[in-house]
């Protein structure tokens, strides 16, 4: 297979018949988080809320999570793919159909999903569908996994806005999806807080530099 072959298969989701198998057991025992030391799969203290979403390469996006202010704890994992259990090499492989996503446990009280939204969209290019960057690959798409109602009217509210602000600027459609929140699978753990493990480590996330308008015609929950 040449190096265009990969690429493309890389970027398509497999089929049911051709995932990997995966197995009944998870790959890891979650701990605490290296940054914190909060529990990074709970129990959450009452009134902790969680959101899932994926970015592009999941160091990186997780950094941007816990670096704001009332989030309780974040976790890297795979979703949205046919894989139960995957391993990072399975995932990377293209044939589980995963997105390397990021748990965030946050505290409504001290920060909205609608300022989580924000931070989504304006910490990545939202348009370029199974890639960011130089990474290419399903695992690498763009992707909002909702709980319930009110998360998606939040998510397709911001997605539309973010939409208007980034055709005012030239850019093209995201292509960002939004679905029912899948399994969430944890990443192996040294992959969990990646970045504060090694700060020189590779990010791969840009944004467009454009400023995704929640908060100006998109009602907070």
């Amino acid at each position: 297979m040449n190096l265009l072959d990969m690429f493309q298969r890389k970027a398509r989701m497999p089929a049911l018949g051709e995932a990997l198998p995966g197995r009944a057991q998870p790959i890891t025992t979650p701990g605490a988080h290296f940054v914190n030391g909060h529990p990074i799969a709970g129990p959450y203290p009452a009134g902790i809320e969680t959101a899932l979403f994926g970015l592009g390469c999941f160091w990186g996006a997780e950094r941007k999570f816990w670096q704001t202010d009332g989030v309780y704890a974040t976790a890297v994992g795979y979703a949205g793919g046919l894989t139960p259990n995957p391993t990072y090499g399975e995932v990377c492989s293209g044939m589980t159909g995963h997105n390397e996503v990021v748990l965030v446990a946050y505290d409504p009280a001290v920060i909205s999903y609608d300022a989580l939204l924000k931070l989504f969209f304006e910490s990545h290019d939202p348009t370029q569908g199974m890639r960011q960057g130089n990474d290419v690959g399903t695992q690498y798409r763009s992707g909002i996994y909702v709980a319930n109602a009110a998360e998606r009217n939040r998510a397709e509210a911001a997605r539309d806005a973010y939409q208007a602000a980034l055709s005012a600027r030239g850019h093209g459609t995201i292509t960002t999806e939004i679905l029912d929140r899948p399994p969430f699978y944890f990443a192996e753990e040294d992959h969990q807080q990646y970045l504060a493990k090694n700060p020189n480590g590779y990010c791969g996330l840009g944004g467009t530099g454009v400023s995704c308008p929640i908060g100006t015609g998109v009602a907070a929950l």
